[in-house]
């Protein structure tokens, strides 16, 4: 059900980002960003491109690790 949910978000942030690039009021890269990222946990061509940026600009590395491990459900940096 999880998957269901963050693939769902994933595909509307998407497609909210592609007339954004065009339209001033909404802020496109920002959709595709967030979508590509929630997209990346399940299909491989998002989880190319997010590691991809993840090499290009390492200071967000860790930052999109830990989300990526929350979106996942495998975040272990609040226990001891």
């Amino acid at each position: 059900m999880r998957r269901i949910v963050r693939m769902s978000v994933g595909v509307i942030l998407i497609l909210l980002g592609i007339p954004g690039l065009v339209l001033p009021i909404l802020q496109g890269w920002l959709f595709l960003a967030l979508g590509a990222l929630l997209l990346s946990i399940d299909v491989p061509i998002f989880d190319r491109l997010v590691r991809w940026i993840e090499e290009r600009v390492p200071p967000i590395k860790k930052t999109l690790e830990r989300f990526r491990s929350f979106l996942k459900g495998t975040d272990r940096t609040n226990k001891p």
